[in-house]
């Protein structure tokens, strides 16, 4: 690791070193405030990498007795880094930046036409994390 570093400018060290000391919380700030003044957001790699699980969801039981489902979180509750770390075991392609916009930016698809089991056992972590969940 430190060969990485050495390969960046000394500008770019000393960045990397200040963010490193950072806590999670304060992390969050510095990305929401480089979102909002670059005009980029993080949301775009949530529904593009959600797609796909959802579509292999659906192939997987399209006759299922209770039918394909959509968890939409409507509320994150009091204790959102619970809820982010459920978001997380659900869905592992979510970065710890994703699944904070969904907390975020409600409601929100965690997931999307998926069988009827994996939807109650996805809104059971969520309900256990302190959210409040919609099964579609």
């Amino acid at each position: 690791m430190t060969d990485e570093v050495k390969k960046v400018s000394e500008k770019v060290e000393k960045m990397v070193e200040e963010v490193s000391k950072l806590t999670v919380l304060e992390l969050s700030e510095l990305v929401s405030a480089l979102q909002d003044k670059l005009g980029v957001s993080a949301a775009m790699p949530v529904a593009a990498a959600s797609a796909p699980a959802g579509a292999t969801a659906g192939e997987a039981a399209p006759a299922a007795d209770g039918g394909n489902k959509t968890v939409v979180m409507t509320d994150s509750g009091a204790n959102k880094i619970a809820v982010i770390k459920a978001l997380r075991e659900i869905n592992q392609n979510l970065s710890l930046m994703d699944a904070k916009a969904m907390t975020e930016t409600l409601p929100a698809e965690v997931l999307k036409d998926a069988k009827a089991e994996d939807a109650k056992a996805a809104s059971d972590k969520l309900v256990a994390a302190g959210a409040k969940v919609e099964l579609k």
